[in-house]
């Protein structure tokens, strides 16, 4: 009861603000102090933030805030100046994979390393997402590489690999054929291009490293 959160998308004008200036000054109920959580921090108003910044500058002792946003531009600067700034960045697939696989020991679970590979590589650095669609994923107590690659729509990596040499030698009518062999299946699109724009995009840093600018410049254009 110590912990509040709040979401500033609802709770975001200057009213709510003074509800919360009147209950920072009660003292902790079990904890040693009061943490209060404003998510989304950025969709509250001017008169919000003004109301809030003397809260800001000279808060209880014992109450601590937690301003979290993921578009720090609309912070006004007189908030930032009198916080501690903490940025959180995305996760490698390495660590993310290294992360799912000790869950995996831990809770018996038997994933296939190539199951827990394309999970990584799917959200995009977001542990949490990863957990969960690990568990949406589970069946029977494992993991499958061929049952994870259905459920997330995702290409047979002999696709991405029979597009790029199309594209490469220029034969349009193989590469339509393949787009049509997707859609006919029945795969999402939207999924393919996103895969195929990463496949690319490891092509054209191995250019780079291989000091072919050429290559590179048809890359950058492919992508």
């Amino acid at each position: 009861i110590d912990l509040i959160e709040i979401d500033a998308a609802s709770n975001r004008g200057i009213d709510e603000v003074r509800d919360l200036k009147e209950k920072i000054n009660f003292s902790p109920s079990r904890a040693k102090v009061k943490v209060y959580i404003i998510d989304e921090v950025h969709m509250m108003t001017k008169e919000a933030f003004n109301a809030l910044l003397k809260t800001l500058e000279e808060p209880p002792t014992h109450t601590y805030f937690i301003l979290a946003t993921t578009e720090i531009h609309k912070i006004p600067e007189t908030i930032i100046s009198r916080c501690q700034r903490f940025d959180f960045r995305r996760i490698t697939q390495k660590a993310l994979m290294t992360r799912l696989s000790f869950i995996a020991q831990k809770e018996g679970i038997e994933a296939e390393d190539k199951a827990l590979e394309v999970i990584s590589k799917y959200v995009n650095g977001g542990l949490r997402d990863a957990i969960g669609l690990m568990q949406q994923l589970l069946v029977g107590n494992k993991i499958q590489f061929e049952h994870v690659r259905d459920i997330l729509g995702l290409s047979d990596h002999s696709l991405l690999e029979t597009l790029f040499l199309a594209l490469m030698q220029n034969d349009v009518k193989e590469a339509l054929n393949i787009v049509n062999e997707l859609h006919n299946s029945g795969s999402d699109l939207k999924q393919f291009v996103e895969e195929f724009v990463e496949f690319l995009r490891q092509k054209m840093l191995e250019s780079v490293q291989n000091d072919e600018p050429t290559l590179t410049d048809l890359f950058v254009k492919m992508i």
